[in-house]
């Protein structure tokens, strides 16, 4: 009889559980003092803070339409950017700054990668490590979220 109400209790704890890590990690990036994005300074400042050495004249900046990100390849890559802590769905239909920067210090790879980071406001709102091979690589701006 025990063993069946722990067996009921259980899932429901490590749902739980589950819920509070999720609410404390969110309370931690949002508490965490963010660098100012809309300057090079504060993304160089992110990006090597992520582990990323940069190239900062190699920086291309451009503004662009984020799309709707609930079908084909831009629900992937939002997919991508939920998985890191972002969300561009709630950009969607709105202009945002897209910051690019070659990435000097990719481990175990010999061809060009890029760093690549959507800015709003001061803030980043999104971004990914990419190769600009033609069968390359993505993942997100943290070592180990993959594609």
């Amino acid at each position: 009889m025990i063993k069946q109400k722990i067996g009921r209790l259980l899932p429901a704890a490590l749902l739980a559980a589950a819920a509070v890590m999720a609410l404390l990690a969110l309370l931690l990036r949002l508490s965490a003092p963010q660098p100012d994005a809309s300057t090079r300074e504060g993304r160089q400042q992110l990006l090597g803070a992520l582990g990323w050495e940069i190239d900062p004249d190699s920086e291309e900046s451009k503004e662009v339409l984020i799309p709707d990100c609930n079908t084909g390849v831009m629900a992937d890559y939002n997919a991508l950017q939920q998985r890191q802590g972002y969300d561009l769905s709630r950009w969607e239909g709105k202009s945002v700054t897209q910051v690019s920067y070659r990435v000097l210090n990719y481990p175990g790879y010999e061809q060009t990668v890029y760093a690549t980071l959507y800015v709003a406001g001061r803030r980043v709102i999104g971004g990914d490590i990419h190769s600009a091979a033609l069968n390359g690589f993505m993942h997100g701006l943290q070592r180990g979220t993959s594609a």
